[in-house]
């Protein structure tokens, strides 16, 4: 077992990940709030909103206006997702978006077929394009995600092999291109992973891609999602995605029975590192306004621990005891 990490760094999405599932009509106003209440609480990294197809993601055709109406604090970065050229466009030309190189690979062919309409393996060799667009932008690469790394709902399982092909890949491409990723993340898209799983294929890219940070994106699919956490903490994983409030899930995820759940919960995550005594940097009074807060725009009970048993006496500021 690797070495708890001191420090923990906690990448908020739950304003894209989780608007994009809600039904279309949230005011910029509310979610522009809940912006500057999760920056107010100590995250220093906020996705704020995609820039996709509107078409296919009506929640987030305001994507540009959202971003003009936040109040934007010192130190933090807001940042957006896209998945094809003119979403890239439409960011680069929205003057608040801070803008990130990511790649994305997909260890099912089903779902990338799904989200991008193209196999994994076309969508692996179009990420070559990306490399070419960051540099000619001289934007970063910062991390590569490989999705649906530990199942899918419209494959299933998916084994270690088809995970490696996807790291092997990168690895090649860093060496064709010249270039090294600071972070790969696993993302157990839409929750089939459990704490062994997460402990091998944490090895696995430490085996393949030496000396990168891993990264994990995790859903809480089916009731495992902390427990994942836990393992990858006690596996030395320093680096996560998380939704306040335990917002959000996967629109294209083909569950018999919805979206996948959002991604485990940013409030309960940092209590856990806090009560492991692993820092995170968050105000967690602060950030429980913020659950809260989601809880009231979103307008039913949403499904974190913390926001609603509230902190142990002990860790209460002292006005609030």
């Amino acid at each position: 077992m690797a070495a708890l990490p001191a420090r923990v760094e906690i990448h908020e999405e739950g304003p894209r990940e989780g608007f994009q599932i809600e039904p279309p009509g949230f005011s910029i106003a509310d979610r522009a709030a809940l912006v500057e209440a999760l920056a107010d609480s100590g995250l220093t990294r906020i996705q704020v909103a995609s820039f996709v197809n509107p078409a296919r993601v009506p929640q987030m055709a305001d994507a540009a206006e959202l971003f003009a109406a936040i109040r934007r604090k010192p130190g933090v970065r807001y940042t957006a997702l896209w998945l094809n050229e003119q979403g890239f466009d439409r960011a680069r030309a929205t003057a608040a978006v801070d803008l990130a190189g990511t790649l994305y690979f997909y260890a099912s062919d089903a779902f990338s077929r799904q989200n991008n309409g193209r196999g994994a393996a076309e969508q692996a060799q179009g990420q070559r394009g990306w490399v070419a667009r960051y540099r000619a932008e001289g934007l970063a690469i910062e991390s590569a995600y490989v999705m649906t790394a530990f199942g899918c709902n419209l494959e299933g399982a998916i084994s270690e092999e088809r995970v490696a092909e996807s790291l092997r890949f990168i690895a090649q491409l860093q060496q064709d291109e010249g270039f090294r990723l600071p972070a790969v993340y696993l993302a157990d898209t839409v929750g089939w992973a459990e704490p062994r799983m997460i402990r091998r294929r944490i090895d696995l890219v430490r085996d393949l891609l030496p000396g990168v940070r891993v990264g994990l994106h995790l859903h809480d699919t089916r009731g495992l999602g902390m427990a994942n956490a836990l393992a990858a903490l006690e596996h030395g994983v320093d680096l996560f995605d998380a939704s306040v409030a335990g917002l959000g899930g996967c629109p294209f995820c083909g569950h018999a029975h919805g979206g996948a759940a959002g991604n485990i919960c940013t409030e309960d995550l940092a209590f856990l590192c806090e009560q492991m005594g692993i820092a995170t940097g968050i105000d967690l009074p602060r950030l429980l306004d913020a659950a809260r807060l989601a809880e009231r725009i979103i307008g039913r009970r949403l499904d974190g621990k913390l926001m609603h048993s509230g902190l142990p006496q002990a860790q209460l500021p002292e006005a609030a005891r």
